[in-house]
């Protein structure tokens, strides 16, 4: 298998978690990423997410920032604090794309700020850009 060939298959199912409130973002990025090869994991928001991160040690995950409970800065913080998922790059989606808000997003650990609607190319971007 080529080098290009290898970039664009997911290695071993590469395991992407999408966390947002929005059960259509959810399920929108599922079907996207999964038409990929990805294997992809939901969470409703940061408390369900946790749990979810800590038993199927995802390769990249998606944050939604306005969510209930835990917002995405907070999930991304805790993600980030952890030793176990500190390297798992974090990609914050928001519908705000104020300077402000990106900049919370670096502080808290993201790797990338994503605004929504997104489309199936922002998304595997990212995946490219943060798992080679």
């Amino acid at each position: 298998m080529s080098q290009a060939e290898q970039a664009r298959a997911p290695q071993e199912r590469r395991k992407v978690m999408v966390i947002d409130d929005s059960k259509t973002i959810r399920k929108t990025a599922e079907t996207l990423l999964s038409k990929q090869g990805y294997e992809v994991f939901t969470a409703v928001d940061g408390y369900d997410a946790l749990a979810k991160i800590a038993e199927h040690e995802p390769d990249i995950i998606f944050v939604d920032i306005l969510m209930p409970r835990l917002d995405g800065y907070q999930t991304c913080a805790l993600i980030k604090h952890n030793r176990r998922f500190r390297n798992i790059p974090v990609i914050m989606l928001s519908s705000k794309d104020g300077i402000f808000d990106k900049a919370k997003g670096k502080i808290v650990g993201s790797e990338q700020y994503l605004t929504k609607p997104f489309t199936r190319d922002d998304l595997l971007g990212a995946i490219e850009q943060h798992l080679q």
